[in-house]
This record gives C-alpha cells, sequence and structure tokens, in this order.
C-alpha cells in the first residue's frame, strides 16, 4: 500500500514560502509548493497555532486528521507578530522569501501592520498570494467564509443531492481544497513572470472565484437560456442512464452515453424489452424520460447482486464502478497499484503515511521533504536563519515573544547534519 520516500526534490528547491495560513485554503496550497522542493516556513500563533490543529476527531495516535492531511514539507515557526521584536522578525522574514500566502480573515493581516503596501515594499520580489471567501471586490469582500457557506452561495449546494431531500454540500473541502490548487498554480505563474520582469505579484484568489469556475458549464448552460438545473442525486443532466442504480445488496455507478452502449448493457443485463421502449430510443429521448428509465432500469439491476452486477457490466465493457467504502478504496488492488501513499517518520505517529500529489514525472511521484511538523518545531532554526544569535532567540522565548516545541533543539540539529544549510535564498 505505501512506498518509500523518493529521492528527488522538485524544481522550487531554494525558493522560501511563508505560510500565514489556517484550516485548509492556505495550508493547502502552502503543501503543494513544499511538495515541489520549497522551504516553506508555517507562521502559527503563540499556544494554539493552526486551527485545524485542534479540529477532532478524528485523530491519528492524538493528532488531528486535518492538520497531518494539509500540512506536510513545512517547517513550524511560532512568533506573536503583533508585538514590536515578533513584527520585525515577520518583517525580516518577508525580505528574505519568495511568496507569501495568506488566508487569514479579510483584513485581519493588514490590521497586524501587514498590508499589501507594506508587505510588497519589503520585498519588491515577493509574490503575495491572498486567499479569501467572496473575493478581494464587492459587497461581501470583508465577509468571512468556509466552504460549505460558498458552497451554497455559489449555487453548488442547489444541484447537489436528491430533489426529495434537504440541501446537500459536497462533503469535501471542494472549494477550499480547490483554491488552494489554483493558487499554488498561480505561484508559479507568478514566478515565470517574476523571472522575466524581475518584479513580483499580488495575487488575489477566493473560495467563491474557485466556486463559479467549477460551475462554468452549468453556469453557462443558464446562460444559453436552458433551464436552471435542479438536484438530481447522482445523474447527470445531459446523459441517461448515468449515476447509481440499486442492486440487491448495495448500488453500482453505471454510464451509457450513447446507444450502442445502452443496448450493450440491456444484452449483457438480460432486458431486451427495454429497447422496445420509443420514449427510450435515443439519448435526448432518454433524458426526457429520465424517471421511467430510472425505474425500469433499477428494476433490472435490484435483480443482481452487486458483485454479479460488476462482473456483467465488465465483460461487456460497460463503463461502471461499484460504490465503495473508504476502507474498500483503502484496500482497493487499482488504488493499490498507484503507489500513492508514502510512509513518512512521525514523532508521534508510529504508521503514518501521507498522500503524494496526484502526478508522476518519469514515473516519480514528487518527494514529501517531512511529516507534519509539531507547533513551533522549527522556531529555532528559523530564528537562526535570520541572522538571529542564540542568546537574543533565547531572549524571545523567555519574552512569550516566539513558541518552540520540546524537540525543537533536536530537530535543528539533525537539520543541520543533513543538510548543512536551512535551504533559503
Amino acid at each position: 500500500m505505501t512506498t518509500s520516500p523518493q529521492s528527488g526534490r522538485g524544481s522550487l528547491g531554494g525558493l522560501r514560502v511563508i505560510e500565514i495560513g489556517t484550516s485548509v485554503a492556505a495550508p493547502y496550497a502552502a503543501q503543494i509548493l513544499g511538495d515541489f522542493g520549497a522551504d516553506v516556513v508555517k507562521v502559527e500563533r503563540i499556544g494554539t497555532g493552526d486551527d485545524s490543529r485542534s479540529w477532532a476527531p478524528p485523530q491519528w495516535d492524538g493528532v488531528s486528521v486535518t492538520f497531518l492531511a494539509l500540512n506536510r514539507s513545512k517547517r513550524s515557526l511560532v512568533v506573536d507578530y503583533k508585538t514590536d521584536a515578533g513584527k520585525k522578525i515577520l518583517e525580516s522574514l518577508i525580505s528574505e522569501s519568495d511568496v507569501l500566502i495568506q488566508n487569514l480573515r479579510p483584513g485581519a493581516l493588514a490590521a497586524a501592520g501587514f498590508d499589501a503596501a507594506h508587505i510588497r515594499g519589503l520585498n519588491p520580489r515577493l509574490i503575495y498570494c491572498e486567499l479569501s471567501g467572496f473575493g478581494a471586490v464587492g459587497p461581501r469582500a470583508s465577509d468571512p467564509a468556509y466552504d460549505p457557506l460558498v458552497q451554497a452561495y455559489s449555487g453548488i449546494v442547489s444541484i447537489t443531492g436528491d430533489e426529495s431531500s434537504a440541501p446537500s454540500r459536497v462533503p469535501v473541502s471542494l472549494l477550499d481544497m480547490g483554491t488552494g490548487m489554483w493558487a499554488a498554480l498561480a505561484v508559479f505563474e507568478a514566478l515565470r513572470r517574476r523571472d522575466q520582469t524581475g518584479a513580483g505579484s499580488h495575487v488575489q484568489l477566493s473560495l467563491l472565484q474557485t466556486a463559479l469556475t467549477w460551475l462554468t458549464i452549468p453556469l453557462m448552460g443558464v446562460q444559453s437560456g436552458s433551464p436552471v438545473p435542479g438536484r438530481q442525486g447522482s445523474g447527470l443532466a445531459g446523459v441517461v442512464p448515468y449515476g447509481a442504480f440499486p442492486s440487491s445488496d448495495g448500488y453500482v455507478f453505471i454510464s451509457a452515453g450513447n446507444n450502442q452502449t445502452w443496448n450493450d448493457l440491456l444484452d449483457a443485463l438480460g432486458a431486451p424489452q427495454l429497447k422496445d421502449v420509443e420514449a427510450y430510443s435515443s439519448n435526448p429521448q432518454r433524458v426526457v424520460h429520465r424517471e421511467g428509465v430510472t425505474r425500469d432500469l433499477s428494476a433490472v439491476t435490484s435483480t443482481f447482486t452487486s458483485d454479479e452486477l460488476v462482473d456483467l457490466l465488465a465483460e461487456a465493457r460497460i463503463p461502471h464502478s461499484p460504490v465503495q467504502t473508504l476502507d474498500q478504496v483503502l484496500g482497493d488492488e487499482q488504488v493499490n497499484a498507484l503507489g500513492q501513499f508514502t510512509a513518512l517518520h512521525h514523532d508521534a505517529i508510529a504508521d503514518f503515511t501521507a498522500l503524494n500529489l496526484p502526478m508522476t514525472f518519469d514515473g516519480v511521484y514528487p518527494r514529501i521533504s517531512q511529516a507534519p511538523p509539531a507547533l513551533g518545531a522549527d522556531t529555532q532554526s528559523v530564528l537562526a536563519s535570520l541572522g538571529l544569535s542564540e542568546a537574543t532567540i533565547a531572549d524571545l522565548l523567555s519574552e512569550g515573544i516566539v513558541q518552540q516545541a520540546a524537540t525543537d533543539g533536536d530537530r535543528m540539529a539533525n537539520e543541520a547534519g543533513a543538510k548543512g544549510t536551512d535551504g533559503a535564498v
């Protein structure tokens, strides 16, 4: 199920990324950049750190699974940048970095003395990437937002689930992680622009803009004059049959996007009589008569077990999939053949694994540099890389301006022995 960490680093080696992030979107963006080789310094608040450190259950040996999923390939620096001394530390870090990604509540970082103008003034080559809920302009620009709220606001909820049930969101962080992905892509574009101009960029993204992008096809359909789509369960507006059909012990997804596949499906299921139904004779007709197709086909599929259905559909080469639970996914032969899970050393979790980015380069996944850090695990090493002396760091610690994990010193020594440098530019 797992592979060993890969030896090659990504193309962002030598670049430093600051993440002042919480929850999902900015942490996910920075994690992607870390997996591509950047030195990511995660700036966290005194005492609690990233909110997701306390999001539990689920936990893995006492550690928040949400935090673990979004914060590998990073170093943790804990500093109170609202103090004068802490502000100087963050200013120094910004002046020596390449990218800053943040998704705090709109206006929060500016209120702490770090608006876009000040940040760019500290480092004109910096790429400042700002993530928000509703966007940088407009009547809701200053509103805080969470993934499900924007799923509802954007219309995603209006087309999700079944018409007979209450509104339902997509039960993953679709917009948070999507915005993080777009942010990482935007950083690559901004780096290319900097190569050409020598100047950084102020990049702005939002969950709402990501939602609108995911809704490109249905929104364009409404613009074209087509009816506003409603909720269709597992179905698809323009193709029937397409979705989950019952077996005697579960459900199997089936897709028949053209008449040949429709006829092959009926032959495989031993239901040739449905070929003679005029209302089902073409896909446009089946779309119009969706309810009848679903009813009649379900009556046939429900006479088989899921395993029997899968075998019949596979033999007839009908696009299909069993509806698997997540534990079944972890044991699935195809999933494990991809080798996307990687074992990593974690101080608190003996059998920790992480999920690689979903691409390989010449057959190799991008290298994950380290497991998610403990709160303040790298405070000393990051401050030392900024030129602060041991005595100064000790004073900052005693004054409560910075915080370190109990294992920070050991970790710093290990890093120095392994790399010789902190990887900063």
